[in-house]
């Protein structure tokens, strides 16, 4: 066992295989994202986080979201889910929209130039996934892996 210590209060104890796993998880996690992000960037491609906006806009009825609702789509604070949409609408990629029911409320919209990037950064996107993912895996560690995957989200939820 592991026993980690934060200012002299001793926290949950953990194995060293449980601290391996979790370290383990994060750094793949980072270095899978780093290199789709450098497969988008070489292509001159969209960033992965501005990936992640339009999609989710994409796949949103009207393609758009309440501005609340894209934060809970997207891994970003809010103020940097402000700054992102600020400069996708710069570049022409979403712009907002005034809610008609409440004044308070906007909208981030997809444009026509922001489905045609979605979709010109979709291969690159889907070719890192397989690449630095999905090959990784057989069947039945990719079924395990996704099951494992979904109770913890569920338990999270």
């Amino acid at each position: 066992m592991v026993k980690t210590e934060v200012s002299g209060d001793t926290m949950e104890k953990l194995t060293e295989l449980e601290l391996a796993t979790w370290r383990l998880f994060i750094k793949t996690h980072a270095l899978i994202i780093e290199k789709i992000e450098q497969n988008l960037a070489s292509e001159k491609k969209v960033p992965l986080t501005s990936y992640d906006v339009l999609i989710a806009l994409f796949e949103a009825p009207d393609k758009r979201l309440r501005m609340h609702e894209l934060g809970n789509k997207v891994v970003l604070s809010r103020s940097g889910l402000t700054r992102l949409v600020d400069r996708l609408e710069k570049q022409g990629l979403l712009v907002r929209e005034r809610s008609d029911a409440d004044r308070r409320g906007a909208y981030a919209k997809l444009t026509r130039e922001g489905k045609r990037e979605l979709l010109r950064a979709w291969p690159i996107y889907a070719k890192g996934i397989q690449e630095h993912f999905i090959s990784a895996m057989g069947l039945e560690e990719m079924q395990s892996l996704y099951r494992v995957l979904q109770n913890m989200k569920v338990r999270l939820e």
